[in-house]
């Protein structure tokens, strides 16, 4: 049986969803959806107004992810007004620190659950909490896994699963040169083309004893616009440039933490169906998903 958990951040490539599982029968999946601070109340209120869709008000429980202020290159705390700090959300990797900090992680532990499914919410064919991926993971004796599908081209604008100095990690395609991305096997298939869609499996153990003791160390930085307080004007000016840093983790960023990860190669056709973009756009819109 499996227990569900679901995460949403700020943007659409950050939004996250976790199922988990534990090993009885006829359990309730719970599902736990990360929110930001921005969008926290009106999700809720969606899913009061839609009666929670059949789910007990119980297994559905919702978690904010974290902030953090903003700098300025010389690591200075940028202020957005006067009195008010500018912030901005931790990255979808923020989910680790999140569900431990809300309490969702006891909460994990308290309904027995062993195992948890993390996915994106941006993906219309996703299957929460797959008995197939699951089942996959479980029978490799896995601590982490990540479902896969191989690119539709060379230079399809997707992070692919690589490994480095013998870790498992993801590789950003824009991190790609052309030699790399177009690197091809004896086959002719892409060396470099399992490609990563935000759809990963963990025990929790693996995230309460490995992946939160080491969430400090994963943060990357994002040279970013941020609206600051001006001393000579008195106002908030919105800059036209890159003006500080935002601090942000990615959630594969816990891939070489993993004492043995699987990899499930799949459809998709059947499994991958992303909506990120406008009605009427061409590609990753509610019209290509149906």
């Amino acid at each position: 049986a499996a227990a569900a958990a679901a995460a949403a951040g700020e943007e659409n490539d950050k939004d996250v969803v976790v199922v988990a599982a534990d090993d009885d029968d006829g359990i309730v999946i719970p599902w736990y959806i990360m929110t930001s601070p921005l969008n926290h109340d009106e999700t809720v209120s969606y899913f009061e107004s839609e009666s929670y869709f059949g789910l007990p008000k119980s297994s559905v429980n919702f978690f904010e992810q974290g902030m953090l202020p903003c700098l300025t290159s010389e690591g200075k705390i940028i202020m957005e007004t006067q009195s008010k700090v500018a912030m901005a959300p931790d990255g979808n990797g923020g989910i680790y620190p999140s569900l431990y900090k809300s309490g969702m992680l006891s909460d994990m532990k308290d309904r027995g659950v062993k195992y948890i499914h993390v996915f994106s919410i941006d993906n219309a064919l996703v299957k929460p909490a797959d008995p197939v991926f699951m089942g996959y993971c479980l029978s490799q004796n896995a601590d982490c896994g990540n479902k896969v599908l191989w690119k539709a081209g060379a230079h399809e604008k997707v992070g692919v699963v690589a490994e480095r100095n013998g870790k498992p990690c993801i590789v950003e395609y824009s991190d790609m040169d052309a030699s790399m991305a177009e690197k091809v096997d004896e086959n002719g298939r892409l060396v470099f083309g399992a490609g990563n869609i935000c759809n990963h499996f963990y025990t929790l153990d693996f995230i309460e004893k490995v992946v939160v003791p080491n969430m400090s160390n994963m943060y990357h930085v994002a040279k970013k616009k941020i609206p600051y307080f001006d001393k000579v004007s008195k106002k908030t000016v919105k800059p036209t440039e890159n003006n500080g840093i935002k601090l942000e983790s990615f959630i594969f960023d816990v891939f070489p933490l993993s004492a043995n990860m699987a990899m499930l190669d799949v459809s998709r056709e059947e499994e991958f169906a992303p909506v990120k973009n406008a009605p009427g756009s061409s590609s990753d819109s509610p019209d290509t998903a149906r």
